[in-house]
């Protein structure tokens, strides 16, 4: 019979090639020569319609800026490890999304956000192993945003997530998640250089009676640094942060978890951005994830 250490290392194996393919396609992908566009002038331009046309127009936007929405598809490879008080579990996700931007009048837009994961879940405690696979929760998106002048913007919305996955793949619960976001352009640096704040809080309705309910805010305290030759680095791309209002969960200290959650990319073409993220706990009193790295690939038009 095989020890769960030895199912582990199976397990973790994959995630190891993954971590190679994904740092090799990042940094051996030549760029294309591109010709640069030249931009109207601020004479030519209202001042809100050229920070709406530098977002369009940025050469090095990455997609990572909640205010500034774009019409893409995206894939995300997600793997992470938890433990609770006498199981430990891993946990693959392929996040398969879509994304849409409407103009509005009067400055406005709107962005919009469909997501649907397939899950791989397996579990390790002392009575054996289970492995789940199967559709996770979908998620949609609407949110609301303007900009203010050529610094700053804001946006807000809601995320709905339907309880559509199978067994314990999933919350069980319905979610609704109203969220605001704020973003400051450091365009003295370039760009591609800003600050974005998102809060969203993640409360629970109808669903299965039986499962924890669920009310937490989610942070994304944004920072994107734009490098030269296309390349950026993005600390706490997600909202990864947490304080949990809820019911405890197994192996809960305390309300918080802070993560150091960072992401390393690049864009590789004007339509492909390809990005690694590397998440560890920092305070772990409500156990998220003991580790968590993403691959993002993303194609906008």
């Amino acid at each position: 019979m095989t020890s769960p250490s030895a199912e582990l290392r199976d397990c973790t194996s994959p995630s190891v090639l993954t971590f190679i393919v994904a740092w090799g396609a990042i940094t051996c992908c030549p760029l294309p020569a591109t010709g640069a566009t030249p931009a109207p002038s601020s004479a030519q331009v209202p001042q809100v319609q050229q920070s709406t046309a530098a977002s369009q127009d940025d050469p090095d936007y990455n997609g990572e800026d909640f205010t500034r929405p774009q019409r893409s598809v995206e894939t995300r490879l997600l793997f992470q490890t938890s433990s609770g008080a006498t199981s430990q579990t891993e946990r693959g996700s392929w996040l398969l999304r879509a994304n849409w931007k409407v103009e509005l009048d009067n400055g406005w837009r709107l962005g919009l956000l469909s997501q649907v994961p397939v899950v791989d879940k397996t579990t390790f405690a002392p009575t054996g192993t289970d492995q789940e696979f199967g559709i996770g929760d979908a998620a949609l998106q609407a949110a609301l945003i303007r900009d203010i002048d050529r610094h700053w913007a804001y946006g807000f919305g809601a995320r709905l997530v339907a309880p559509t996955a199978d067994d314990s793949l999933g919350s069980g619960k319905w979610q609704i998640m109203p969220g605001v976001g704020v973003r400051y352009s450091f365009l003295e640096i370039g760009p591609d250089t800003y600050f974005v704040p998102v809060v969203r809080y993640a409360i629970s309705f109808a669903g299965d009676p039986s499962r924890r309910n669920i009310s937490e805010p989610q942070i994304a305290p944004t920072l994107n640094i734009g490098l030269p030759n296309h390349w950026f680095v993005t600390f706490y791309p997600s909202n990864d942060i947490r304080i949990n209002f809820g019911d405890p969960i197994s192996g809960q200290t305390g309300r918080l978890f802070l993560p150091f959650d960072v992401a390393v990319g690049r864009k590789i073409t004007d339509t492909w951005t390809i990005s690694l993220e590397a998440s560890v706990p920092i305070v772990n009193d409500y156990p998220v994830y003991d580790f968590k790295t993403e691959v993002r690939m993303n194609f906008a038009f």
